[in-house]
């Protein structure tokens, strides 16, 4: 039976415990790889749905896990929360912060007001935003994800509402160095058509942030049961694309607009591009100047230098845009 020292041991609040959502996050990145399979699943939903937490009884989180009620308490209060309710008071802090698009709007209004220092955050937002994202990667996870994209019989991209933009991007990128690349657009109800595409040894990337697309996950989920070598961009490890994925990259989306920023998005699809150009090497030369001749045949373009363009220079690498 353990002493009432030991006891007091264990219920002892950390040095510093997690004042704000995003330090609650930030513990639970830190210790991920130390917590039970139980409290994974309680912090992948935390991270995943402070909305829904925060208005959730501890029975009412216990079963939507799938754990006891006991081990939600104690998932709390090993997190220096003093309980259960330290941890919904930081998710509702989070849901106020936010408030979805009304608060964005606010936020976006009040911004208006500073007259230029909009356009200075906005930059600035997406400096760090393409910094955090960056330096996050695994080279090692990299590297495999790059390959896979290169050399797969075939490459299958999703992404919907505001992802389908980046998605889209990726999926023209990689048409521009390999054949057998699919946008999978899941218009007017074709996504089932689309999926029957996927073969096992097929690369599929799924693109989507917080509120994520139902169709995207189990459009995903049902690539990966197909055998696809599955690859996620998403926004942070409780995003239930993590972990049906083989390599999966997060990404800052933080903005002071309405809508959260693609710009890291981009930036990723167009490393991920040249990361398979590099790959494929020579191939990727011919594919090209094939390209630049179907172009030319079909007048999609302007004549060279015409309103006063300058040309290009001789070292350019033939690109449609």
């Amino acid at each position: 039976m353990a002493s009432a020292s030991q006891r007091a041991q264990r219920t002892k609040k950390p040095e510093q415990a997690p004042d704000t959502f995003d330090a609650l996050v930030a513990l639970l990145h830190e210790r991920f790889a130390t917590l039970t399979p139980s409290q994974r699943l309680l912090a992948d939903r935390v991270m995943a749905d402070p909305e829904g937490v925060a208005f959730m009884t501890v029975s009412e989180l216990a079963t939507a896990v799938g754990v006891n009620e006991a081990t939600v308490v104690r998932f709390a209060t090993g997190l220096g929360l003093g309980g259960y309710p330290g941890l919904t008071r930081l998710c509702r802090e989070r849901l106020r912060e936010q408030a979805q698009l009304l608060r964005r709007y606010d936020n976006l209004e009040q911004l208006g007001e500073e007259g230029g220092d909009l356009i200075e955050r906005a930059v600035a937002q997406d400096r760090a935003n393409i910094s955090r994202t960056f330096a996050r990667i695994d080279t090692a996870s990299w590297d495999t994800a790059v390959r896979a994209l290169a050399e797969a019989p075939r490459v299958h991209v999703l992404g919907l509402r505001k992802c389908h933009a980046p998605a889209y991007l990726l999926g023209y990128l990689l048409r521009m160095v390999r054949e057998d690349v699919e946008i999978v657009a899941g218009g007017a109800g074709t996504l089932t058509d689309d999926l029957r595409r996927v073969r096992s040894g097929d690369a599929f990337v799924a693109v989507s942030i917080h509120r994520y697309t139902a169709e995207t996950v189990r459009a995903f989920d049902w690539a990966r049961a197909r055998g696809a070598r599955c690859i996620a961009l998403t926004d942070n490890p409780g995003s239930p694309l993590a972990p049906l994925a083989a390599q999966a990259f997060f990404v800052d989306a933080s903005g002071p607009s309405v809508l959260r920023s693609m710009t890291a998005f981009t930036s990723l699809v167009q490393a991920l591009a040249a990361g398979v150009a590099r790959v494929r090497g020579h191939e990727v030369r011919s594919t090209l100047l094939q390209e630049e001749e179907l172009l030319e045949d079909f007048g999609v373009y302007t004549a060279e230098g015409s309103r006063g363009a300058p040309p290009a220079p001789d070292d350019a690498t033939p690109e449609s845009g």
